[in-house]
């Protein structure tokens, strides 16, 4: 199963660090963005099957946006340099269907979310 990504993080080097570990692990990253509009319009044009979605962009909050990114069929695993729990309940709350902070990053980890 070859899942199509869209990472959308401000950082560029996490980006493309992201990007080559899930295309090795026989993801396709399909699009990237580092602000949450930019991420908005390319799930809209790609639509992808998957959103990785950074809680902390320059622009936007990651959980205002993740009902307009699972509107276009996507599934949303948000992420974070901080710990799930620092968000207590807002990643269950927000709809997304996971969160795996950045330094446990793996296409495992997403897989075991959306399955």
């Amino acid at each position: 199963m070859c899942l199509r990504v869209v990472i959308v993080d401000d950082h560029a080097r996490f980006r493309a660090q992201a990007a080559e570990l899930l295309t090795l692990e026989r993801f396709s990253v399909v699009g990237d963005a580092e602000t949450g509009a930019r991420g908005i319009e390319l799930s809209r044009a790609l639509t992808p099957d998957l959103v990785l979605l950074d809680v902390g962009l320059p622009d936007a909050n990651g959980f205002d946006l993740v009902a307009v990114m699972r509107a276009t069929g996507a599934a949303v695993v948000l992420t974070s340099s901080r710990s799930s729990r620092d968000y207590g309940t807002r990643v269950t709350d927000s709809g997304a269907d996971g969160f795996i902070s950045k330094a446990e990053l793996s296409g495992e980890a997403i897989r075991s979310l959306l399955m």
